[in-house]
């Protein structure tokens, strides 16, 4: 039976990455899941809009923000997070379990954080390593003014990195990973991108790159360093949601044929629909 899920994630699937998820499974120290991944991630890359790497980890979205923090900050490094809802908290108890020196900027539930205010707090204190923040925030369907907080960052004391929490928001929403200067952001394979749960999506820019071969919190399984030396050779360094992928690099390709700027579109259209049915004054999620 047909279900009409109206949740921000799992999403519902299209036939067509259902179809896909049915394959039989792949040796995935082969040629063929080595395909699989290059095809998976060049097409991810190109929808996020960076030349850099994109890594594809077995986990789900909040395990990717774990790997966002422990392979690019140290304990005590001073870590600034912006707070719109319960998303943007656990990215403060992510950096904060592992040692980081969390200062948090939270904004009332339901509204966006404002560039200025930013501006104001990192031009007040001593520089940040980092400036964590949520581009969508599902438990509010808030959406953060990203490029303009992305400025606000690029220009602040210090040159902080900007990581995001993209889990939400990527390839729903205008998204240019490179031309804003985001670091590191991280998304996940149910949301937008039309897959099942279970992979877990970080694009890699070159600061935050360099900024893991400084980082000391303790990681293994998420290990950045690792994924990338087993990708090189079109591989992971533990056993992949094969199924998942499969799903995943179909729904890529759908969205790189309908193009970034008719999908965004979609997406926002659908808010202002929804929008007219449960009146202005309640939060609509974005995908």
């Amino acid at each position: 039976m047909e279900q009409n899920l109206r949740t921000p994630g799992p999403t519902p699937i299209p036939a067509a990455v259902r179809e896909a998820q049915a394959q039989q499974m792949v040796d995935h120290r082969g040629t063929e899941f080595a395909e699989l991944l290059r095809e998976t991630s060049t097409g991810l890359a190109e929808l996020i809009a960076t030349g850099g790497e994109v890594l594809l980890l077995t986990g789900s979205g909040s395990g990717g923000l774990e790997a966002a923090v422990v392979n690019t900050l140290s304990p005590g490094d001073r870590t600034l997070v912006v707070s719109i809802g319960s998303f943007g908290d656990r990215f403060a108890q992510i950096a904060s379990a592992f040692g980081a020196a969390v200062e948090r900027l939270d904004v009332e539930w339901g509204r966006a954080a404002d560039p200025e205010t930013l501006r104001a707090h990192l031009a007040e204190r001593e520089p940040y390593r980092a400036v964590l923040l949520t581009h969508n925030e599902t438990s509010t369907g808030v959406a953060n003014p990203l490029r303009e907080l992305a400025a606000v960052v690029r220009g602040a004391p210090g040159e902080p990195l900007l990581v995001v929490d993209g889990i939400s928001g990527l390839g729903a929403m205008p998204f240019e990973m490179d031309a804003w200067g985001v670091d590191l952001v991280v998304s996940a394979s149910q949301k937008a991108w039309m897959a099942s749960p279970g992979v877990a999506i970080a694009a890699v820019g070159e600061r935050a790159r360099a900024a893991g071969e400084r980082a000391t919190m303790p990681r293994f399984y998420w290990d950045f360093a690792e994924a990338r030396r087993w990708a090189e050779k079109g591989q992971t360094p533990w056993t992949p949601a094969i199924t998942v992928l499969y799903g995943l690099r179909v729904g890529v390709e759908r969205l790189r044929q309908e193009g970034r700027e008719r999908t965004w579109a979609r997406h926002a259209a659908i808010c202002v629909r929804a929008a007219s049915v449960v009146g202005p004054d309640r939060p609509i999620s974005t995908t």
